[in-house]
């Protein structure tokens, strides 16, 4: 199949007629008629109904419909993206993330697309994933780099990488001899742990339940550096992903089991939006960065 014989199909669909069709397309009547018997041909199935006096969709021709408007668009506007002049990188970006991957990945990518692409001011909001959803929604983000969110409802979440948690300890602690952790063993042991709106504390709290922890949660906090600075001091542990650690050298990771814990990072778009030659390329940026992570 090519795209020129969607370009014929949708052609034929929209005037049903093949010789408005064919007028719409530059080409004969003939032409068009071979292409799309070429294109039922290889799919196996008659998508017009033809007679002497009119043309019309078969019923696999109204499923077929559909799916192709929506992959000659996205074909279109990849085009698009493609032959944008560089005067499409002027203006702002508006990119919304959270703390953890605000850490790491985002100021990496912030830096490579900045060099690119000098015109362009980027602004960063961090918040919880729901908060920045509600921005998104309301047009004052252009895009959302965060952890997957427990809805997904008008969204469309492309995924990055898998990102294992571990319990960060310092070096004085009982756990920092431990080459591997039970969740269960968190029972009754101090931590400290991000603020209950975060979805990471919501996914931590989940796995303790499952496995039947109650630990004493002495400090709750929306800072993650805030966080493990305490931790390094105190005598009591976190649970945080290991990317977070990377510049934490007096900190341990001991790994999780029973049960492990994943997150998954990844890029939230609206359903439908159209992209833009700036969020595709940060987006672009952003997966070529990620591979490092995995």
């Amino acid at each position: 199949m090519e795209l020129r014989h969607l370009r014929y199909f949708l052609a034929l669909a929209e005037r049903l007629s093949f010789t408005q069709a064919a007028v719409q397309l530059h080409v004969t009547q003939s032409t068009l008629s071979h292409q799309i018997s070429q294109l039922e041909s290889e799919l196996g199935q008659q998508l017009f109904d033809r007679s002497a006096r009119r043309v019309t969709l078969t019923a696999a021709g109204e499923l077929f419909l559909p799916q192709a408007a929506k992959a000659l668009a996205e074909i279109d506007v990849g085009i698009a993206l493609i032959g944008a002049p560089e005067k499409a990188f002027e203006g702002t970006l508006s990119l919304g993330t959270t703390m953890t991957l605000n850490m790491g990945l985002v100021p990496k990518c912030l830096a490579l697309f900045s060099h690119a692409h000098p015109s362009m001011r980027l602004v960063v909001e961090e918040n919880t994933v729901d908060s920045l959803i509600v921005d998104m929604s309301a047009g004052r983000l252009d895009l959302i780099l965060a952890y997957r969110p427990f809805e997904l409802e008008g969204l469309l979440f492309e995924p990055l990488y898998s990102e294992e948690m571990v319990v960060a300890v310092n070096q004085q602690h009982p756990f920092a001899r431990r080459r591997r952790l039970r969740m269960i063993e968190l029972h009754g042991r101090d931590l400290a742990l991000p603020a209950r709106k975060y979805t990471t504390r919501m996914q931590i709290d989940e796995a303790l339940r499952a496995a039947g922890a109650q630990p004493h949660v002495v400090v709750e906090t929306s800072s993650i550096a805030g966080m493990l600075a305490l931790v390094q001091e105190a005598p009591m542990a976190t649970i945080v992903s290991r990317s977070a650690l990377a510049d934490h050298l007096g900190l341990v990771a001991v790994p999780l089991e029973g049960p492990s814990l994943q997150r998954t990072p990844g890029l939230l778009w609206p359903e439908g939006q159209v992209r833009t030659p700036t969020t595709a390329a940060f987006a672009a940026i952003v997966r070529r960065a990620a591979k490092s992570m995995e």
